[in-house]
């Protein structure tokens, strides 16, 4: 969480370099390469892994950087992108019949109030646009979460890395034609500075094979009620990141709602603790 969290600084900073469409086809180039001559194929249906490196690929951060790039804060981008806590916990109830149970309920529904104090602020660097971009990200994010678990037990790290493969093609394609064709990509990539190309390899490696790999074997293990809520933790990152890197102010309100957000998470992780620990000694 920690990594993904001060990734949207890394983001921020990586587009005033590279358009964002082409930005997102690099990060999942260098996720690709090498390390695909050296994984095998896991053990999953072509059309798995084709929905997952579609949905998290193209998506989920294909949709966010165009929105980082210039529609939504990072640090808020950080905070409504964890609308995908929503849909995993409602694919899993539609799709595997997980019941969500009440405590469960009362997290959701003060993660939801968060976010909707968040609507009630946009500005310049926030716009409606820019929330619903990002919301549509939490969208894709959760179905990626839902196609990886029904993939089952396999390899994660060679999941992510043979999904990347259908990330990259619609995403060179879409920076072609709509992000200035050929030449605008060719100077992007010439003129690039190396710490964007070192943004390009953290986005490659950090977020994306050490990230979803970890975050794909925690899905295949654990229930989504449980697990989902964990990147809730991501805006105390990507906020406290952006505002020390990118001096982005943190009024009143930002801290209210990602404090009604992160309380969300706590209740939905801790309960059941909490409540085995009160019938013991109660008993």
């Amino acid at each position: 969480m920690a990594v993904w969290g001060t990734n949207f600084v890394v983001i921020k900073l990586s587009l005033d370099a590279f358009p964002p469409f082409l930005f997102a086809a690099l990060r999942y180039t260098f996720a690709f390469l090498p390390l695909v001559f050296f994984m095998p194929r896991p053990k999953v249906s072509w059309v798995n892994l084709c929905i997952y490196g579609l949905a998290v690929g193209v998506g989920q951060f294909g949709i966010l950087y165009f929105a980082i790039d210039g529609r939504i804060s990072p640090g808020l981008a950080s905070l409504v992108i964890q609308t995908q806590v929503f849909f995993t916990i409602g694919f899993a109830m539609f799709f595997a019949k997980e019941r969500l149970r009440t405590y469960q309920t009362l997290a959701v529904l003060m993660a939801m109030t968060g976010l909707g104090i968040i609507a009630l602020h946009t500005d310049a660097s926030t716009t409606f646009l820019g929330l619903a971009l990002v919301v549509f990200t939490g969208f894709s994010w959760g179905v990626a979460n839902t196609v990886s678990r029904r993939a089952g037990s396999i390899n994660m790290l060679s999941y992510v890395v043979w999904a990347s493969a259908f990330a990259i093609p619609p995403l060179f394609v879409i920076s072609f034609l709509f992000e200035g064709g050929w030449g605008h990509m060719n100077a992007s990539l010439t003129s690039a500075p190396v710490g964007a190309w070192a943004g390009v390899l953290w986005q490659s490696w950090a977020n994306t094979i050490f990230g979803y790999s970890a975050w794909g074997w925690l899905l295949s293990k654990h229930p989504a009620a449980v697990v989902a809520p964990a990147p809730l933790l991501v805006p105390i990152f990507g906020m406290g990141a952006a505002a020390y890197f990118l001096a982005e102010p943190l009024p009143l309100w930002k801290i209210l709602a990602a404090g009604l957000v992160i309380a969300g998470l706590v209740i939905n992780l801790f309960w059941p603790n909490i409540e085995r620990g009160l019938k013991r000694r109660l008993s």
